[in-house]
């Protein structure tokens, strides 16, 4: 098995894509193969190295795509090393449960897998582009709108990734 390096995600804005692709860019620099797609886009994921999952947390649960990505590749992803993120507005929340909640409902999307790395990045909020009963929804609950991804630190943790997954780009089985 080569290096190649698969960061998977679902997306309904686009913001949780350009944080993959950010993933993407770093595993790149570091010298690796690196497919970043679209969850909904994969037909297979055999030949990769190591997968990196990533999904929009809406309302307390990550995007469904997410659970059945990793339902249907399971067999395949308890075989490579696996990282995951989420990316939402819990860390903008004044609720201080929110955070905890958020990362149990990655955890839970990804059941039965326990990845080697798990991250909850701030997301971008765009009133535009939501409907009318999630804007009320959000100016009770007092979130924010805004583009609150914090690049650094979602590069240091990109950056991070392959000496906790145990990969390296020469690495061939």
């Amino acid at each position: 098995m080569d290096a190649r390096i698969l960061v998977a995600y679902a997306t309904r804005n686009g913001s949780t894509a350009e944080i993959a692709r950010a993933i993407g860019k770093e595993f790149t620099t570091a010298g690796f193969d690196v497919d970043v797609d679209e969850i909904k886009t994969i037909s297979t994921i055999a030949g990769y190295r190591a997968v990196i999952i990533g999904g929009p947390l809406y309302m307390g649960s990550v995007d469904g795509a997410v659970g059945k990505f990793t339902g249907t590749y399971h067999e395949h992803l308890q075989k490579v090393p696996v990282a995951a993120f989420a990316a939402g507005l819990a860390p903008k929340n004044p609720d201080p449960r929110a955070v905890e909640q958020a990362m149990g409902a990655l955890k839970k999307s990804l059941e039965p897998l326990t990845p080697v790395e798990l991250a909850l990045f701030a997301g971008k909020l765009d009133p535009a582009k939501v409907n009318f009963l999630m804007r009320k929804f959000l100016e009770m609950a007092k979130i924010p709108a805004g583009d609150f991804r914090d690049w650094d630190l979602i590069t240091a943790w990109a950056r991070g990734l392959p000496e906790k997954m145990g990969i390296s780009p020469a690495q061939k089985d």
